[in-house]
């Protein structure tokens, strides 16, 4: 089952690659610099004449994806709507796949901290490009979903908002937010590799983790939201609700209430449910709410 399940992961990757590579490499910037002793690698998106201090967005790939397999519709927004776009690459795992060390059972021996790769890469284009260094934000599938939860844990104040598409909370994980951050979770209620309803027993292979509902409940309580308000999108395939829970903490003194946004697409599947809705869209409009 559970080699199935990561062919099933590869074989996704292999056909964002095909639908996304050509415009990402074509209009990035290819970065190589060293990190932990190893070469990493990124793709970087700057619009011309992008003002100094401008936004950074961080997109992670799945597991056995790269930098290219990704969305580009984030570089139409970044020219759209005044932000740069980095489309990081994971290093290989024994299984000679991209990845992110989240601590999956098969990632034991695995010894890259991509936390700190992430923190790093993050300075390192502030510096170099001059962008902000506050409003700096994350997002990622599946893999790279389980890394938005992983710095929501463990490092929150790295960035000013979080979205996860498709991604899970391992029970390995602490499970433990130490400061409020806002986050948002879009996820398939038919997704056959990260389930909506969670695998307690492992049976995928993944590690056991919680199902979406009680995942997004541990942020709803750090944040200190007080109620949900239920909304549904303009239908474009299958129907897509929208959790908002709200009446959080202020994000800074005098800013918008830190929020908690789940996205229950029906029937949706392991993917970024661009056929159910405008993802990038909704991403980047959460994240403007945290402008700073």
């Amino acid at each position: 089952m559970r080699l199935f399940i990561l062919s099933m992961s590869i074989v996704y990757s292999l056909l964002s690659i095909q639908l996304y590579a050509q415009s990402i490499e074509e209009k990035s910037l290819h970065i190589k610099l060293k990190n932990q002793g190893i070469e990493r690698e990124c793709y970087f998106y700057k619009p011309k004449d992008l003002p100094t201090q401008s936004p950074l967005v961080i997109i992670l790939h799945g597991y056995g994806g790269n930098a290219q397999s990704q969305t580009s519709k984030f570089i139409d927004l970044a020219d759209k709507e005044g932000f740069a776009v980095c489309y990081p690459q994971g290093a290989k795992d024994r299984n000679n796949q991209n990845c992110w060390n989240v601590g999956y059972p098969f990632q034991s021996d695995y010894m890259i901290n991509d936390l700190q790769f992430i923190r790093d890469l993050v300075t390192y284009l502030q510096k170099e490009y001059h962008l902000s260094e506050k409003n700096i934000f994350l997002t990622g599938m599946s893999n790279g979903g389980e890394m938005c939860y992983l710095f929501a844990m463990e490092s929150p104040q790295t960035f000013q908002a979080i979205a996860s598409i498709a991604g899970l909370t391992l029970t390995e994980m602490k499970r433990v937010y130490s400061h409020p951050i806002p986050f948002m979770e879009v996820h398939g209620t038919n997704d056959k590799i990260s389930l909506w309803k969670g695998d307690p027993t492992n049976a995928g292979g993944w590690g056991s983790y919680l199902s979406v509902p009680v995942a997004i409940s541990y942020l709803v309580a750090t944040n200190k939201c007080t109620h949900e308000v239920t909304e549904h999108l303009p239908r474009l395939r299958n129907e897509v609700i929208l959790h908002k829970f709200m009446g959080g903490l202020p994000a800074w003194e005098g800013g918008p209430e830190v929020e908690v946004w789940l996205y229950e697409v029906i029937q949706g599947d392991h993917s970024w449910a661009t056929i159910d809705m405008d993802t990038e869209t909704e991403v980047w409009n959460f994240f403007k709410k945290y402008i700073k």
